[in-house]
């Protein structure tokens, strides 16, 4: 592929912006104050392998759509969920008009669809939007015995 594609996260710990790449082995952790940084990147049909298939730790994935209200709401609960999992999750966001291969593979009928995948296989599925409470719990259940004993 290109270039090794970044993006920046602010570090909940201690403010600090960091540039973490979409896809890498390990965890991401904040360079200034070394704790685990919310790990959070967009995917599409292109790179969803590289980003999310590939990754070593559970990916929570969020099949979403622009026009998509709930979409919206449900957005805001999962980067919380995101932040207060730093280290154990990563959030991979794909729009489903703009990657009609992924919809098709994740077989979307509804929109916010959730997935937690280990691995790139499916362990866990949900459509609709929920509080982050019930995702993190959610979330929690599906990784439950899943986690990888790879440092990080």
């Amino acid at each position: 592929m290109n270039a090794t594609r970044t993006t920046t996260v602010t570090c909940p710990n201690c403010g600090r912006g960091n540039r973490i790449p979409v896809a890498a082995d390990g965890r991401p952790t904040c360079g200034h104050c070394k704790q685990p940084l919310p790990w959070i990147v967009d995917a599409g049909d292109g790179d969803f392998a590289e980003i999310a298939d590939n990754a070593t730790q559970p990916v929570v994935v969020d099949l979403w759509a622009t026009w998509c209200g709930p979409c919206r709401m449900v957005s805001p609960a999962l980067e919380q969920v995101a932040r207060d999992l730093a280290g154990r999750i990563k959030l991979v966001k794909v729009d489903v008009d703009e990657n009609p291969r992924l919809s098709r593979r994740f077989e979307v009928q509804a929109v916010p669809t959730l997935l937690v995948l280990d691995r790139g296989e499916t362990v866990a599925r949900q459509a609709g939007a929920a509080p982050a409470p019930v995702i993190r719990s959610w979330v929690e259940q599906a990784t439950a015995g899943r986690q990888t004993t790879a440092g990080g």
